[in-house]
């Protein structure tokens, strides 16, 4: 597919927002006999690739799945090596993400990132607020069970009456349209607790390609997969 096929079937089908949970960059390093902490590395370069690609496309919200709440429970090493991979990542990318009018969101438990960190993402964030490209959005330290219970929480301490608008605005994406396409790499078939909300009505494309070999070509073939889908609302 050419990227004007991609671009028409975009139009056609109105594809505004792709979710993707990234996964399979441990096993990726497996499979090429290296360390797990080069396959988050290669991990990112996926991540540029796709981002870019978007970007290009006309797609105007694009949010990954980076760290979840449960990942605080892998080994301490591993979990410090990703907390530097994204705060390097994001220091060497900025310039070049607000030069392509990349607009950079976040969303998760940000409260129990290293301050170091909470600093870059609010300093990355308001440096291209106004920018017009794709809303990047990172899911950092997210948990959608734990999003909804805070929404509940917060909802009841507002005395503010429960329905479908007013809850949404209580998620931690209240400004973002929910997800017509949910992309889940490496094969794995669950949703591992990502947007648990959002994608009541998202499209779901589960592909054997591991995070790290996914590239333009295979969006691509997603983004052909949900064109030939019939979104029917529940009707």
């Amino acid at each position: 597919m050419d990227e004007k096929e991609i671009i028409e079937l975009i139009k056609s089908t109105k594809l505004n927002h792709i979710a993707i949970i990234m996964d399979g960059n441990r096993r990726w390093a497996k499979k090429s006999h290296l360390p797990s902490m080069l396959g988050h590395k290669k991990g990112v370069s996926a991540l540029k690739t796709i981002t870019r690609a978007c970007n290009d496309l006309g797609i105007k919200y694009l949010t990954l799945y980076a760290f979840s709440t449960e990942n605080w429970n892998r080994k301490k090493e591993e979990v410090d090596f990703l907390m530097d991979l994204f705060a390097t990542t994001l220091k060497n990318e900025l310039q070049e993400l607000n030069e392509n009018k990349v607009k950079l969101n976040y969303i998760g438990n940000l409260s129990q990132l290293n301050p170091n960190l909470q600093k870059i993402l609010t300093d990355s964030k308001e440096l291209t607020k106004n920018n017009k490209g794709v809303t990047l959005t990172v899911a950092v330290n997210y948990g959608a069970r734990e999003e909804i219970i805070n929404a509940v929480k917060n909802i009841v301490q507002d005395k503010v009456e429960i329905n479908e608008k007013n809850f949404s605005n209580y998620l931690y994406t209240k400004n973002l349209p929910d997800p017509d396409l949910l992309i889940r790499t490496s094969g794995e078939k669950r949703i591992s607790n990502f947007l648990l909300y959002q994608i009541a009505y998202s499209e779901v494309y589960i592909t054997d390609t591991l995070w790290p070999d996914f590239n333009k070509e295979q969006l691509g073939l997603a983004i052909r997969e949900f064109a030939l889908r019939q979104r029917r609302w529940g009707k």
